[in-house]
């Protein structure tokens, strides 16, 4: 059985995409079956895979309408060595839409049901918004990663997440836990950095990773080649901290 992570922060430029993608590469590096869902208008998960969104005719946005199924519409995303679920801007739509649809909530994880056994790990690419969309994802999810700046805000932000996956558990899907907190652009020579990060350690125990992913330029330079980093500039320190994380998660899972 895949083991569905959603990757979540309904704050934005926290690093949720540039995580999906380096992620899902670096377990495809070490064997596994990875599938990508793109659940973000914006389809920068898409972008950063390598395949154009300008020049998709379907995408999630048609799985989630039930205007295709997600077999059909997945992509080999040859440069990342993993399967992509692709968005575009129709995606913004589906919020609207979806309101009026049945089983609104679920419709993600009734897509995936079909492909899951094709996969050890599926992830999924969140908007930065606690939105129907991600509460398709939470539903559609075992586990939810959380990529996090170590600030002040971050914290703040954070108690609201948690908030809405308590909530999501209690009605919706109550398999759903944190799979773990992945600090990201940590800049060790920051003092509030290392203070957040000894609160988010203190409060979460075990549930912070222990990988730390440092401000990276390559990691922002990658996407516009089409690849993530981990394929892209595998020695740069940014690919180095997404393969130890892969490492580290293939680790908890025994």
């Amino acid at each position: 059985m895949a083991r569905i992570l959603a990757v979540a922060n309904q704050k934005g430029g926290v690093g949720k995409t540039t995580t999906s993608v380096n992620l899902a590469a670096g377990l495809a590096r070490a064997g596994k079956r990875v599938l990508l869902v793109d659940l973000d208008p914006q389809a920068n998960a898409t972008m950063g895979s390598g395949v154009d969104k300008r020049k998709l005719e379907r995408t999630i946005y048609h799985v989630l309408l039930g205007l295709g199924e997600m077999a059909s519409i997945r992509v080999k995303a040859e440069a990342a060595g993993y399967d992509l679920v692709p968005a575009n801007r129709d995606l913004a739509g589906a919020e609207v839409e979806l309101v009026e649809l049945p089983n609104r909530e679920g419709r993600l994880r009734a897509a995936l049901a079909i492909v899951v056994n094709d996969y050890d790990y599926v992830l999924i690419d969140c908007p930065p918004s606690l939105s129907l969309l991600t509460v398709n994802a939470f539903v559609a999810a075992v586990e939810v990663l959380i990529p996090m700046q170590c600030e002040y805000y971050a914290l703040e932000g954070l108690s609201d997440l948690v908030g809405t996956i308590k909530r999501v558990r209690g009605n919706l899907n109550p398999r759903l836990e944190i799979a773990g907190l992945l600090r990201t652009m940590f800049d060790p020579r920051n003092a509030l950095a290392h203070q957040v990060s000894q609160q988010l350690e203190q409060h979460f125990g075990d549930k912070v990773y222990r990988t730390l992913v440092p401000r990276n330029v390559r990691l922002a330079e990658a996407p516009s080649y089409g690849a993530p980093a981990v394929t892209w500039d595998q020695a740069s320190k940014g690919a180095q901290a997404y393969l130890a994380l892969a490492e580290e998660i293939l680790r908890r899972a025994g």
